[in-house]
């Protein structure tokens, strides 16, 4: 199962079910919004810099939720001015060189890029870490770019508003607000990512600015790859399918043979003598030292055990289970995908007791007679059963600090010996030490020169990652499989 049915399976019975998939629908160019009815495992808010104080309201709203929902701006001098001098390079010779572009750099492992209407740009940090050179991260820059002067986002946000008055208008006419809103988000999950044509003709319009700036017109197609290598690699090792990826540039830039022979043939047609430049080696050293994956502050996975240092506890996940953090909850999956789990955290008054809170309606289901308070290294804390048609769950709300934690097993069958693994697991959660806290630190990216003796296994097994060590140093280098390197060439691996 993937992340994004679990998240369906989920939430599929709780009595708020509707605004749920209003919040997951609401997106923009591919990306997803906070979710503000849960409060999640993320402690950044949304601050209002300096692209936010030039940005109409509505788009500032949008900035907003956009910086909070993928951890905050990120902040990398070198590598903010390597991006701002590739797009100053990039306008020049696009079809709209009067327009004006801001690039955000969000904090966030994800691989995801996407723009407001406004001209403002966002790409993550581990979009930018699967580039390996200006051309590469030209090819994603100029795509968005291709949109904003294509006008995609503006039409899909005319589109999004004809579905909010045909909302209203079921919602009045019919006296339904219910079926309205439900309405809305089809209609928004339907806009939520531009269309096929639009996706390709931001390909074809990207591929040319990019060449007419003097970038190999081939990265586009280098990327892509490199991205669909990305997805097989992730969905082998958490039991999902690449088709069923999370809302994120890899579901809404879907990197298919079709797509990546489409992006070689523009390259082709794109070639000059002056569209040859790289610049591998001043691109790497804007990354050297870039944060790798999670960030300590937003909490991260290390293997089967989930840590935030800033909101003070730990968590370990049950044996075979792949986890992922995002800043609305800890999601995870064994690798048969007959299983999941979430965490997240919410707002329960204090004088109501979890017991009831279980009861509550949060999830529909719950078996009356499974409810068991009890607690957990120290704090208070109930459990509970609940069964659907396709899957079952073992439920636990731990109260810590000012929030309560939930705690979400699914499963296809709730076997007596599994029910026992979650219950385990569920007994893992505990306050982290300040001192442990403090040593917590994220990887790193670090650019290294090949030595006279290294080898591609050799250097792989210098990455702190915790499985498929030669796979995820393949795929971040973009190399094959045999790929053979020359002493003093600049390789990227990821560090302590």
């Amino acid at each position: 199962m993937s992340w994004l049915e679990f998240e369906q399976a989920f939430w599929n019975g709780a009595r708020r079910g509707v605004l749920a998939v209003l919040a997951a629908a609401f997106v923009v160019a591919g990306c997803t919004s906070v979710d503000f009815d849960r409060v999640g495992l993320s402690d950044v808010s949304a601050s209002r810099d300096d692209i936010a104080a030039d940005l109409p309201p509505a788009q500032r709203r949008e900035h907003e939720r956009l910086v909070a929902a993928y951890g905050g701006v990120y902040r990398a001098p070198k590598l903010e001015a390597l991006i701002n001098h590739t797009v100053e390079r990039l306008v020049a010779t696009s079809e709209r060189p009067d327009l004006k572009y801001r690039v955000v750099i969000l904090n966030s492992p994800s691989i995801n890029a996407f723009a407001l209407p406004s001209g403002s740009l966002y790409v993550t940090r581990g979009l930018i870490t699967l580039a390996n050179d200006s051309a590469e991260l030209s090819s994603v820059l100029s795509h968005e770019m291709a949109h904003v002067i294509a006008r995609h986002a503006a039409i899909r946000e005319d589109q999004i508003r004809q579905a909010v008055i045909v909302s209203r208008v079921i919602s009045d006419v019919l006296s339904d607000p219910d079926l309205g809103a439900l309405a809305l988000a089809r209609s928004k999950l339907s806009l939520a990512t531009f269309s096929r044509g639009q996706e390709l003709e931001a390909d074809a319009v990207g591929v040319g600015i990019s060449a007419r700036a003097g970038y190999d017109p081939y990265g586009a197609s280098r990327f892509l790859t490199s991205m669909g290598r990305y997805a097989a690699l992730r969905g082998a090792g958490s039991g999902q399918s690449q088709s069923n990826d999370r809302l994120d540039f890899l579901s809404s830039h879907p990197s298919t043979p079709e797509r990546i022979s489409i992006a070689a043939a523009n390259a082709q047609q794109n070639v000059t003598p002056g569209a040859n430049e790289r610049e591998r080696k001043s691109f790497l050293e804007a990354i050297d030292s870039l944060v790798y994956g999670d960030d300590p502050k937003e909490g991260f996975v290390r293997g089967q055990r989930f840590l935030h240092p800033n909101l003070g506890f730990t968590f370990t996940a049950p044996d075979g289970f792949a986890l992922e953090n995002t800043p609305q909850a800890v999601l995870g999956a064994s690798a048969t995908g007959k299983e999941a789990l979430r965490l997240d955290a919410v707002r329960v008054p204090a004088m109501q007791a979890l017991a009831s809170y279980l009861s509550s309606g949060w999830i529909d289901g719950v078996e009356e007679s499974s409810i068991q308070e009890m607690n957990i290294n120290g704090f208070p804390a109930a459990t509970a059963v609940a069964r659907g048609e396709q899957w079952s769950f073992r439920l636990f709300v731990i109260r810590f600090g000012s929030d309560v934690y939930r705690l979400a097993f699914a499963a296809r069958e709730l076997s007596p010996a599994l029910d026992g693994a979650f219950r385990t697991a569920a007994e893992t959660f505990r306050r982290v030490p300040v001192e442990e806290a403090k040593g917590a630190s994220p990887l790193r990216i670090s650019v290294v020169r090949v030595g006279l003796t290294d080898t591609v296994d050799r250097l792989a097994k210098r990455m702190a990652v915790p499985d498929r060590k030669l796979d995820r140093f393949l795929v971040l280098n973009g190399l094959e499989r045999g790929a053979k390197l020359g002493t003093g060439d600049q390789v990227k691996i990821v560090v302590e």
